[in-house]
Formats: structure tokens, sequence, C-alpha cells
């Protein structure tokens, strides 16, 4: 009788346990998406500056600009999942590129205080958005490492736990991974 109580004290033991890990890795995944979205906020919030200071010296690259915008928007509208939002993000991203690209042209532009500021600004942010998708990226490697392995998958299933999905690039979108190309 003693060994039953013995044998049903751990498996509650370690079925708490299991249960409270999973708790901790899905508040982790769910910490570390905050941690994204506070950067591409950031982002967010210096593109227009970006666009304002470039219009100044190149307004008849108004269709760049205007894309950049674009992007912009469809990045900050709400997205069904993470695939999603990481499309629009790396449309963004492309866009920015061919901003910095077009300063090339103007050599008064890339002398630019705001400018030289801004783009300094988008790069540490940029650098700090792949830091978060790193971060993110671990988390959720951890959370749906513990759901696919025996026997915490048998706790996983049980009280419903979900994998996450990792923020990466889609398949199809095989041009983000190239450098832009801005011809004039």
């Amino acid at each position: 009788m003693l060994v039953l109580i013995v044998i049903i004290a751990v498996l509650v033991a370690y079925i708490g346990m299991t249960y409270n890990g999973f708790v901790r890795l899905k508040n982790r995944v769910k910490e570390a998406w905050s941690d994204i979205e506070v950067q591409m906020k950031r982002r967010y919030d210096l593109i227009p500056n970006l666009v304002e200071t470039v219009k100044g010296y190149a307004a008849h690259e108004s269709g760049t600009l205007e894309k950049v915008i674009q992007a912009r928007n469809m990045a900050m509208a709400p997205h069904a999942d993470i695939k999603e939002t990481a499309k629009s993000e790396n449309m963004l991203t492309g866009a920015l590129k061919s901003i910095f690209a077009l300063s090339e042209n103007y050599p008064d532009l890339k002398a630019n205080q705001n400018f030289m500021e801004l783009q300094r600004e988008l790069r540490d942010t940029e650098d700090k958005i792949q830091a978060a998708r790193r971060f993110y990226n671990a988390n959720v490697l951890a959370l749906n490492t513990k759901a696919e392995m025996f026997p915490s998958n048998i706790i996983a299933n049980m009280f419903n736990f979900q994998k996450a999905e990792f923020f990466e690039l889609a398949e199809d979108e095989q041009a983000a991974k190239q450098a832009v190309k801005v011809q004039f």
C-alpha cells in the first residue's frame, strides 16, 4: 500500500512540475513576442521621420517613399498568425533597404545629420528586432521540444498545451533573403 502511495505521489509531483514547466515556457514565448512587438513599434515610429527627411532631398522618388509607407502600414495591421507578421515585416525591411540605397545617389541627403541619425536608429532597431526574434525562437524551440518529447508530451496533450510558431522567412519569400536592387 505504501509503495502505491509513493508511486501516486511521484506521479502527481511529475505532472505538477511538468504542467508548471509548460506554463513557464508558454509565458516566456508570450514575453518574447512582446519584445518583438516593442521593437517593431519603435521601427514603425521612426519610419515617418525618415520618409520626411528623404522627401526634402529626393522629392521625385515618391514611388520609393510610397512603397515604404505602404509596407509600414501593412506591417502595422493586425495579422492572423506569425507567418503573416513575418511576411509583412520582411517586406518592410526590403522597403527600408531601398531608401538607404536611394541615399547613395543623393550626397546631400547622405551627409544630412537627421538622415544619418535616423539611419543609425533604424539600424540599431533592426539589430534589436533580430535579437528579439532569436530570443523568441529559442523559447519556441524549448516549448515545442518539451511538447513533443515523451513523457511530457502526454501532459501537453492532457492540458492542451499547443506548440508555437517560429518567426522565420516563409519558403516562398526567397527574394527577401537577397539584397535589394535599386535601378534608376
